[in-house]
């Protein structure tokens, strides 16, 4: 499993490999975010290895909480997928599998 990263101002959420069926994980990342300014919610789901991270973009950033997950092991950036990443390869493993079930009809047309 590769690490996955969405982020938009106020939300932020990640998957890793590490978190996944891990409850001493859960509570390593709900007390390291925990001491940062501005973070409001933290809901982990071990059982997927996501996590959702709250928070106000006026007082914390992504930058910073990455770098505090990345610190402590819990996300590697360079193994990162982002949800444009994740939905390219989706949709190219659509394609492949449904476009030559498909060529036979459009070519008929």
């Amino acid at each position: 499993m590769t690490y996955y990263i969405h982020d938009i101002p106020g939300r932020l959420r990640i998957r890793s490999p590490l978190v996944k069926h891990n409850s001493r994980a859960e509570k390593d990342i709900i007390e390291l975010l925990g001491y940062l300014s501005g973070i409001e919610s933290i809901a982990v789901n071990t059982a997927t290895g996501s996590f959702l991270i709250h928070y106000d973009p006026s007082r914390a950033s992504s930058h910073a909480i990455v770098a505090v997950l990345t610190k402590y092991g819990y996300f590697d950036p360079r193994g990162a997928l982002t949800s444009d990443d994740y939905l390219r390869g989706a949709a190219a493993k659509f394609f492949s599998f449904f476009l030559p079930l498909l060529y036979p009809v459009l070519i008929e047309g």
